[in-house]
């Protein structure tokens, strides 16, 4: 199973050789939202309390970026089923569980390979640094990494229970980019209406967030928050990740097995 995992993962490296359009948007991204939230948003926002905007900032994007992995995820698995290649992996002797495990191992490192650029970019270009050493800082990756890898399998589900590669972008964009606004993201939740804030407090996104800027020593409003999730956000943010995966890997699997030909 590991080694046919590799050679799933290889291929969707190989991708990359014919449509090296994906490579550049990975280069490009970075600089693109950190000049429109840095710069654009940044100049008009204030921190309750003081602080630094872009410090605030850098996690929310770094973990938006992991979130939005599951739209890519499911538009390539919707593509690879309605094209058939799923099919043609089942009539080959390779482990069932290695089609998906391969090709999401190979998401996730692509989309780490980004992340990688934007925090480089984000140390060029803005006042954003961690503060908390090595180890903190590598924890506050692994904990972005671990939530992606999360909502990778979210996208796989969706991905194998749509028709179409379009409805697999509609299904899984459509609500999920609302929803890193609906947190810590940009803004603390303080100011958000009463009836709002609860849904952005335990938002998964949120303890995500808050997690990362705690490992990473960055401003962060929600450290006297009334929220429980804030207040214990990196052991809320791995009980989210895990729970995601608990819940989207056996349904993902399972949809595989049952999942027709398109």
């Amino acid at each position: 199973m590991i080694s046919d995992t590799y050679v799933i993962a290889g291929r969707s490296f190989s991708r990359l050789r014919r449509e090296p359009g994906e490579l550049i948007g990975f280069l490009l991204f970075p600089v693109i939202m950190i000049v429109l939230f840095a710069y654009v948003f940044g100049s008009a926002i204030a921190l309750p309390g003081g602080g630094d905007y872009s410090s605030f900032l850098m996690p929310g994007i770094f973990m938006q970026t992991m979130a939005l992995t599951a739209v890519q995820a499911a538009i390539r698995t919707s593509t690879d089923m309605t094209r058939g290649i799923i099919d043609r992996f089942r009539s080959m002797p390779i482990a069932r569980a290695a089609v998906l495990t391969g090709a999401n191992l190979a998401e996730l490192l692509l989309r780490l390979l980004g992340l990688a650029g934007m925090a480089g970019c984000a140390l060029l270009l803005t006042n954003w640094s961690p503060h908390r050493g090595v180890a903190a800082t590598a924890a506050g990756f692994g904990l972005l990494a671990l939530f992606g890898l999360a909502m990778i399998w979210v996208g796989t589900f969706i991905g194998l229970a749509v028709a179409s590669p379009a409805i697999a972008d509609q299904a899984t964009f459509s609500w999920l980019f609302p929803m890193t606004f609906l947190a810590n993201t940009f803004v603390p939740t303080q100011g958000l209406p009463f009836w709002l804030r609860p849904v952005a407090d335990w938002n998964p996104m949120s303890a995500t967030v808050a997690g990362v800027r705690a490992l990473f020593g960055n401003p962060s409003p929600s450290a006297t928050h009334a929220a429980w999730p804030l207040q214990h956000p990196i052991g809320m943010s791995l009980a989210w990740s895990v729970a995601l995966l608990a819940v989207f890997v056996p349904l993902s699997v399972w949809r595989y097995r049952k999942a027709s030909p398109r």
